[in-house]
């Protein structure tokens, strides 16, 4: 799967709608979420740029503990 072009917004949005992430804090632009799902702890940070690049993008999945398809379920 290509990874789509989407704002730190809507991946905020996304991982608290559909994966059960709170927000935790913020700290300038940068949204600290909160997880905890099977014992484990998870706080991924989203920066909030209108665009994010792949690396980032792919580096959130990680923190969440999500994988490129789980991000395809959620967007369909």
């Amino acid at each position: 799967m290509k990874l789509p072009v989407i704002s730190g917004k809507e991946v905020v949005k996304i991982l608290c709608n559909k994966f059960d992430f709170k927000v935790l804090d913020q700290t300038g632009s940068h949204v600290i979420l909160f997880s905890e799902r099977d014992g484990v702890k998870r706080k991924p940070v989203v920066p909030q740029h209108p665009e994010l690049a792949k690396g980032t993008l792919l580096s959130i999945l990680k923190q969440a503990g999500l994988t490129r398809d789980d991000l395809e379920q959620a967007l369909k």
